[in-house]
This record gives C-alpha cells, structure tokens and sequence, in this order.
C-alpha cells in the first residue's frame, strides 16, 4: 500500500479510539455522537481508499509467509 492510504488508516484508528476515550470520560452526548457519525464515515472512506489503491505484487499464495517460509518437502498433518 501506498503511504497515504496509511495516513487514513492511522486517522480512522485514532478517531475511533477518541470515541472510547470521550464516551469513558462522560464527555456530553452530543460529542460523541457526532465523532462517532464522523468515525463510521472515515471507516467507509478508509476501506474504499484501502481496495482502490493501486497496490500489485509479484508473491503468491505458493509464497506463504515470508517470516516463516515453508519449503515442498515439509509435510503437515
């Protein structure tokens, strides 16, 4: 991905976790509705911007993991 589409992940994540915080705190209803109308927003804006991104790559499924890779010869149960 695309570093911009980090910012929105980042800032739909942060807006999110505000609405915790406010609604813990007892901040007046009203804020925390309005940040919470805006967070759900943010949340379908992030998600159309995350699956629009121009994103290819060259790895396959056959690539597994790259902190662990798996060879052929290994056998699972």
């Amino acid at each position: 991905m695309k570093d911009v589409v980090y910012f929105y992940v980042g800032l739909t994540t942060l807006v999110l976790i505000s609405v915790t915080i406010m609604a813990t705190m007892n901040f007046p209803f009203n804020w925390v509705f309005y940040v919470t109308i805006i967070g759900q927003g943010l949340v379908v804006f992030m998600v159309y911007k995350v699956l629009k991104d121009k994103y290819t790559t060259t790895k396959t499924f056959k690539d597994f993991y790259e902190d662990h890779p798996i060879s052929e010869q290994e056998h699972y149960r």
